[in-house]
């Protein structure tokens, strides 16, 4: 976790946690469900496998998700959101909204459905 005083403003700091290029998106498919790296994939399409293991190994560093690995063979790992992660479902669903709202003032559908 970084140290508070890096931040000039809480809008900073928070862009900071979930302002990565898949970070949002990452949280909010992990929004009541736990998935693995592929599954995450999947729903991340555009999202390369490097990028997308840099995402998750920063928001593992922010504590916002936890990542479990399982001693098996081949390694499963799982992703869900910690408790702290979860605290930013609020924020998450406001951007949902948000985003609703920008597609049908421009007139188009998002075709994305909330959780």
């Amino acid at each position: 976790m970084k140290c508070p005083s890096t931040f000039n403003c809480p809008v900073e700091a928070t862009l900071d946690l979930i302002g990565g290029k898949y970070k949002a998106l990452i949280l909010w498919h992990l929004i009541d469900t736990t998935l693995r790296f592929n599954e995450i994939g999947k729903l991340i399409p555009q999202a390369t496998p490097k990028m997308l293991t840099q995402q998750l190994r920063e928001l593992e560093a922010d504590t916002l998700i936890v990542r479990t690995c399982y001693p098996v063979v081949p390694p499963k790992v799982e992703y869900a959101l910690s408790d702290f992660g979860k605290s930013i479902i609020p924020i998450l669903e406001a951007m949902c909204k948000w985003g609703e709202n920008y597609l049908d003032a421009v007139t188009v559908k998002s075709g994305y459905d909330k959780k």
